[in-house]
């Protein structure tokens, strides 16, 4: 996917605008507080495939945490166990808790997850097809209450991040390039004002340009409305340059976990994940993967 897309114009104010204008008022300054709170959780698939090992993390309220590792390291998985989609899939979690402003929410059905204002962005973008881009929007606030007028200005919101959206709104989304559907659930899950976004995946599929734009807005997103974000990304690089927290995934454990600006400086990560050493750039052939584990899990 090779479309070049205009960058992104924010409205003044945004979801933090005053409330006359059916808006909620966002605190778009990062945190301590500790929104999204994952204790030691084990995953299993069809009562036998451990796919989890005692993975634990934490969100902090208005930051952006990336979750990192390989195809396979249970990233998704991850995901899907904080939004209760696991059971879909004839997964659930054995063991933990899952915390979300301190109260245990991995009972909960993913319905009622949502209204609590956390929002799954699946990988592969599951848009829907047959409706157009802005019937696609409009779906993400069908729990809403608060009245037409509110939604249409959170929808005008959404076309200040995604002016290309707005271009191609009558547009059937099944039609569209990768990128426009990227942003077209990305926009989705912003009409349902939402207060955590689970990102899954955001690169896959565009252009490295279309990667760059849609972490760019997801900054955005991030500092004017105060959202918080958990990605779960395998483009390392990018992912440490928009993330303040990052942990690393092997194998259905946390290997390591930190400052995203001290991972990015981390030489196992530089050799391991970025493909650089002290030497310089090394070949995929010369990185063992027992002198990861060995090193890491010691």
């Amino acid at each position: 996917d090779r479309t070049v897309l205009p960058a992104a114009q924010p409205v003044a104010g945004g979801f933090s605008e005053i409330l006359s204008t059916g808006k909620i008022m966002r605190d778009a300054t990062r945190t301590n507080e500790t929104l999204l709170e994952v204790n030691n959780i084990e995953v299993i698939y069809n009562h036998v495939i451990l796919v989890l090992k005692g993975v634990s993390l934490t969100v902090k309220k208005g930051g952006i945490t990336a979750l990192l590792g390989g195809n396979g390291a249970g990233k998704t998985t991850t995901l899907k166990a904080i939004s209760n989609l696991l059971h879909s899939e004839r997964g659930e979690v054995t063991k933990g808790s899952i915390l979300y402003q301190g109260e245990r929410v991995q009972d909960l059905d993913p319905a009622a997850l949502v209204k609590r204002g956390v929002i799954q962005v699946m990988e592969g973008r599951h848009c829907f097809g047959h409706l157009t881009v802005e019937e696609n929007l409009l779906t993400g606030a069908y729990t809403r209450k608060d009245g037409k007028a509110a939604i249409q200005n959170d929808l005008e919101l959404v076309y200040s991040y995604f002016p290309r959206l707005k271009e191609r709104r009558k547009s059937q989304a099944g039609y569209t390039s990768g990128g426009e559907q990227q942003m077209t659930a990305i926009g989705r899950a912003l009409m349902s004002r939402p207060q955590t976004i689970l990102l899954d995946e955001p690169s896959m599929g565009l252009a490295p340009q279309l990667v760059e734009q849609i972490f760019e807005i997801v900054k955005s997103v991030n500092e004017n409305e105060g959202v918080s974000f958990l990605l779960a990304e395998q483009n390392t690089n990018v992912a440490l340059r928009y993330a303040h927290e990052g942990y690393i995934l092997e194998n259905g454990r946390v290997v390591m976990d930190g400052p995203a600006s001290e991972l990015r400086e981390n030489q196992d990560v530089k050799e391991f994940y970025l493909g650089v050493s002290d030497e310089g750039r090394k070949s995929f052939r010369d990185v063992r993967s027992y002198r990861r584990r060995k090193r890491w899990l010691a």
